[in-house]
């Protein structure tokens, strides 16, 4: 498929390229010859409406060079590779590791954690690897949900997008919560009311927000590099702790190893200990495929893709499994801070540095959590606002929510996430808040697991698809590790842990409940299953499509990869004729 033919033309100063493709005139805005304090987002004029559109389901096709810059205007190309590789390693770490995993162990022991992580690590790589080989052929807006419509069923893509912007809106409010709890670790904080602290960190949220892609970019690549650093500095602490070398007096000051293991034990409460913190591991990985929408403002997903997502293996090896193993020997399940709750005095971190009494150190921690929670705040802006443009410009919402400014902002999309925020503000009210939090938590308890069960299927039937129709997998610019099998893997692996949330929802640790109370209990972890298939009925009733044949789906539209199988080989022939330490470096990095 390719354009017919293209006319240049400029005015103000301006450059618009008017492509003719089947008799219909797309235009192309040349952002870049804006001023740099509206494409910053810095004047008035930043927030007027960019012309075009995301052009997130226009067919690529044959565009001459000189057009590549322009491809995806409204939506701004500004993020550069740094940004996407410290996104990839670090921009998902954040409370579920810093904080929910002290709950986590409390619940399934040293053990029960290291095998929750390591589940869930092995299903999260193969799905970045097969969110990775579409993003970098469809670089689509919407990202995977975009992908899932049309290769699975529109009414589903409808509803899994409209269902991942709901669960991070709700995830806005408790991250401002989260934020507050934790700066109520130091003692003059805590004498500054709570409504004000909630005030901060949502005003902060909000002016990270205005600076658009670039001012979350930025923000996740410098916070990602602090969390990076915090985690490197704990691995090297926790270790000389574990080993013996802490500060006299302390509990490290004689070799630990894995005595924790043996006293209190390996497993908190059994079998269902490691059934309950399933879904604590899948919060703590949850944003990985952040980078799908990424892609879309990504000047080159091609060069740029492969090695952010190679390099959230590492974040999984190096820095999830190795953080666990090293929680579970440092510090034993029954230790009485993990019952703190959702604030510092409950992070794993904190106590490891309390427990050492390893001065000014916890403090160091905490404020790199506030930190980290306060840009997963921003992630949420960012991951809920961009899959509602997309879904408003595919007819499945009001078009007013598509309104793009010229920084590359979508205004209207984002004031719609920013307006869940002030639900934190219910915490001030006495039991009322707590019951609230509970069900916004029951919202988006399961829903990551159900966006990635649809990665994986949509990977499945794109590649069913891809060989119905005469294609080869070499002609794919990024071939995911593992390929289709690790796909099949991933879904028989949800499907087992969602069984396993059944069996802890309704047999829960401690005395088994009755009544109401037991029904409250069940819906506050499978609360989002009702929702999403309410989300599906409306969608199809809207919709009334149904799925299409392997060799009907369309695999041209918003392709970004034209190459034939024989350019491919080519290309690989010249990366297998590189010397073997660059080999090697682009097959573990790049």
């Amino acid at each position: 498929m390719s354009y017919d033919k293209f006319e240049k033309s400029s005015s103000n100063g301006h450059t618009t390229y008017d492509a003719i493709l089947s008799g219909q005139e797309e235009t192309y805005y040349d952002p870049s010859k804006e001023s740099w304090a509206t494409r910053a987002g810095l004047n008035l004029e930043s927030f007027k409406r960019a012309p075009g559109s995301t052009r997130g389901l226009i067919a690529h096709g044959d565009i001459p060079p000189e057009l590549l810059a322009y491809d995806n205007p409204m939506l701004q190309q500004k993020m550069r590779p740094r940004h996407l590789q410290m996104i990839a390693v670090g921009g998902a770490i954040g409370t579920g590791l810093f904080v929910g995993s002290g709950y986590a162990l409390s619940v399934g022991g040293p053990a029960g954690i290291l095998l929750a992580w390591t589940i869930m690590g092995v299903m999260v790589f193969f799905i970045a690897q097969a969110l990775g080989e579409l993003a970098i052929v469809y670089p689509v807006s919407g990202g995977f949900f975009t992908l899932a419509s049309r290769m699975l069923d529109p009414a589903l893509g409808c509803a899994l997008g409209w269902n991942y912007a709901f669960q991070w809106a709700v995830t806005l409010p408790l991250e401002i919560t989260v934020a507050t709890s934790t700066v109520m670790y130091w003692q003059n904080a805590a004498n500054i009311p709570l409504a004000a602290w909630y005030t901060i960190f949502f005003v902060i949220i909000i002016i990270g927000a205005l600076f658009g892609t670039l001012g979350y970019a930025e923000t996740e690549f410098w916070v990602s590099a602090l969390k990076l650093l915090v985690v490197i500095m704990f691995l090297f602490i926790a270790v000389i702790c574990v080993c013996g070398g802490g500060p006299a007096g302390t509990v490290y000051e004689n070799y630990i190893g894995a005595r924790y293991w043996h006293d209190p034990g390996a497993f908190a409460n059994g079998f269902k200990g490691v059934c309950s913190v399933f879904i604590t591991a899948a919060f703590s990985y949850a944003g990985s495929e952040i980078v799908s929408f990424a892609a879309t403002e990504t000047p080159n997903p091609r060069k740029t893709m492969p090695s952010a997502i190679k390099n959230i293996f590492w974040r999984i090896v190096v820095v999830y499994l190795s953080l666990i193993l090293l929680i579970g020997f440092a510090i034993p399940y029954d230790e009485p801070l993990l019952a703190e709750g959702v604030g510092a005095n409950g992070s794993p971190f904190v106590i490891v540095m309390r427990r050492a009494s390893i001065g000014g150190l916890d403090s160091f921690v905490n404020i790199t959590i506030v930190f980290a929670v306060l840009a997963m705040g921003m992630s949420c802006i960012y991951g809920g606002s961009r899959p509602i443009v997309a879904l408003c410009e595919m007819g499945y919402g009001p078009k007013f929510l598509t309104y793009v400014d010229k920084s590359g902002r979508p205004l209207f999309a984002v004031a719609l996430i920013v307006a869940f925020g002030p639900i934190a503000y219910l915490n001030l009210i006495e039991k009322a808040g707590e019951k609230v939090f509970t069900w916004l938590l029951a919202l988006s308890g399961l829903s990551t697991l159900f966006t990635w069960l649809t990665i994986c299927l949509t990977h499945i039937r794109f590649r069913r698809a891809w060989a119905v129709q005469g294609h080869s997998v070499e002609e794919l610019p990024y071939q995911a590790t593992g390929g289709v099998m690790g796909s099949y893997l991933s879904v028989v692996l949800i499907v087992l842990i969602l069984i396993a949330q059944f069996y802890a929802a309704v047999w829960p640790i401690g005395e088994k409940p009755t009544g109401a109370v037991a029904a409250e209990g069940f819906f506050t972890v499978w609360l989002s299953l009702p929702v999403m298939l309410i989300m599906y009925a409306i969608s199809w009733a809207y919709i009334r499509t149904w799925p299409k044949r392997a060799c009907d789906i369309d695999l041209d539209t918003g392709r970004k990869s034209w190459l034939t199988v024989e350019e491919m080989r080519q290309f690989r022939a010249e990366r297998a004729s590189l010397p073997w330490y660059k080999r090697l470096y682009r097959l573990l990095f790049a």
